[in-house]
């Protein structure tokens, strides 16, 4: 039975969880007021969204091993002081640039924490108690990514820079905890692959950017030009696609070489014999899956509840609480259901009532939908990110070796945030291309010019529907604006649908999920080539005192 110190270290490492997870969102909310306090361009803006996210996913294997090396608890305490400098930094910038440079830093701050924070629970916690513990961990991402705008509506009012001043005292108090109730986390002696950690860093991180930038650039020939400093790249193949191919070979040395030095019984980065475990390889196709299906609608709910529905930005933040809702009554369902209802039985519940909810918004989605439908739909949904976020990662740690559970935790946080941004990058694509079409087909059939429905179209798409209102305000446009307002309905009804399907594609795929059961003599070892006991590269190494 765990105790009392054992649970409030569990709060401390959800808090921490809960400030990664915010500061991937809020900044959409608060982006405006930062490009008129600071004068800055549409190209600055952009990178104070995206630096964070893209630095975030390029380092989660290297600090999964950190993790091994170091220490969980020394790495989470590291990244949160990398976390709380940046914050203040950031709230305190006086221009684009060095909010910017913030931004990258605080994504290093991030991926520190992230894949620890894994490390820790799963170390300190065993059984049911262990069920309970991801469960509380998973509702908390799924509440705070639906929080994060809300709290960005409501902080915008005040000052952008209390977006990121917030930070620092949660970091103080975080820190406090973290010490005072997580115990020192084993190290293992070791090193770190200095080769596969560029290539791992320079091959997820250009992933990310492929992901997050496709549609703002150009996924084959440049359609916008890139502008860095005093570098502009436009014309010709895009630097999305040169970046795909460029992370596709860095992935593929990066695999090439973690065999070898596996096969070796060397040291790499990441030990490719966890993949070997079946619930492990299983549930990170799971979580990319689920990662796909679950955080792509919030990038694009929020356009429809402000400029369709014409909610204010805290307005839209408040109907995302129903998510966050859901998604703590489901970690309080859990508790109970821990002793009676499998880990995989609370996956597959909370990926249907994910697609349940899901569908149900796609169902009500119009020009005049309810507040109360749309927060119910939302509740279900939350309900089943609640079950699912959480339990997935209970299977895919549950019969990896503790001494490996940095490296595991920072491959399956990898998956995560993949999954994460692939979805947001076919949501939005969908959604946008569905925008686009249906104004050009309502427009042309209320009889306007096909050239001039699709010049309004693209304008309309272009803002993200923030010109709307201005189209409704004049009785010229006015039809145009309503038109706009159905097509941005038709798109998240589509987006709706499709993420619902990913869901149940990611349900289907749980069928292939087995996790074994930890027993009382500790992590069970995985088999070799030839079928005899072996233990993952970490496992052969001598341990070191904790830190």
């Amino acid at each position: 039975m765990p105790t009392a110190r054992q649970w409030l270290g569990l709060v401390a490492v959800a808090l921490g969880v809960a400030l990664i997870v915010v500061d991937l969102t809020i900044v959409n909310v608060i982006l405006a007021p930062i490009i008129e306090d600071l004068s800055i361009g549409s190209s600055q803006a952009q990178w104070i969204q995206e630096s964070y996210a893209i630095t975030f996913a390029a380092l989660l294997l290297v600090t999964g091993r950190l993790s091994d090396l170091y220490g969980a608890r020394r790495i989470f305490l590291l990244g949160l002081a990398v976390f709380g400098t940046t914050s203040l930094l950031a709230a305190l910038a006086p221009s684009g640039g060095l909010l910017i440079l913030a931004r990258f830093v605080q994504g290093v701050g991030g991926a520190m924490m992230l894949p620890t924070s894994l490390a820790l629970l799963n170390a300190t916690f065993t059984g049911r108690a262990r069920a309970q513990a991801f469960a509380v961990w998973g509702s908390t991402i799924g509440a705070a990514a639906a929080v994060g705008p809300l709290l960005g509506g409501w902080l915008a009012d005040i000052s952008w820079r209390w977006a990121f001043g917030i930070n620092i005292p949660l970091v103080a108090l975080i820190v406090v905890g973290a010490l005072r109730y997580l115990d020192a986390s084993p190290r293992t002696r070791g090193r770190i692959d200095g080769v596969g950690a560029v290539l791992s860093a320079a091959g997820l991180g250009l992933l990310s950017f492929v992901l997050i930038e496709g549609r703002t650039y150009g996924w084959l020939l440049t359609t916008e030009p890139l502008r860095i400093g005093g570098f502009s790249w436009s014309g010709g193949l895009s630097p999305v696609f040169v970046a795909l191919l460029l992370s596709a070979l860095a992935l593929g040395a990066f695999w090439q070489r973690q065999t070898v030095l596996s096969r070796a019984g060397d040291e790499p980065l990441m030990d490719v014999g966890l993949f070997a475990i079946r619930s492990f390889r299983n549930g990170n196709l799971v979580t990319l899956m689920v990662g796909l299906g679950e955080f792509g609608i919030i990038a694009v709910l929020p356009l429809w509840l402000q400029f369709a529905l014409g909610y204010s930005a805290f307005e839209a933040g408040l109907a995302l609480v129903a998510l966050a809702a859901g998604s703590f009554a489901a970690s309080g369902a859990s508790f109970p259901m821990a002793a009676t209802v499998s880990a995989l039985a609370q996956v597959r519940l909370g990926l249907f009532l994910e697609a349940a909810g899901l569908t149900t918004l796609a169902l009500i989605a119009s020009t005049d939908s309810s507040w109360w439908l749309i927060a119910l739909a939302l509740f279900v949904y939350g309900i089943g990110v609640g079950f699912a976020t959480a339990q997935v990662t209970n299977i895919v740690l549950v019969d990896v070796p503790e001494r490996s559970g940095g490296q595991a935790s920072g491959i399956q946080s990898a998956a995560r945030e993949l999954g994460s941004a692939l979805g947001i990058a076919l949501l939005t694509t969908l959604f946008f291309s569905t925008l686009a079409s249906g104004m050009t087909d309502r427009l042309t059939r209320g009889g306007v010019a096909a050239h001039d429905a699709e010049r309004i179209g693209g304008v309309v798409t272009d803002s993200a529907g923030s010109v709307i209102d201005a189209l409704a305000s004049e009785p010229r446009t006015a039809a145009a604006a309503q038109a706009a307002r159905e097509a941005m309905a038709g798109g998240v009804q589509v987006s709706g649908y499709v993420c619902a399907g990913l869901l149940l594609l990611a349900l289907a795929a749980t069928l292939f999920m087995s996790p074994r059961t930890r027993t009382k003599a500790g992590p069970k070892a995985r088999t070799g080539a030839r079928g005899e006991a072996q233990a993952p590269v970490s496992e052969r190494t001598s341990p070191r005192p904790p830190q």
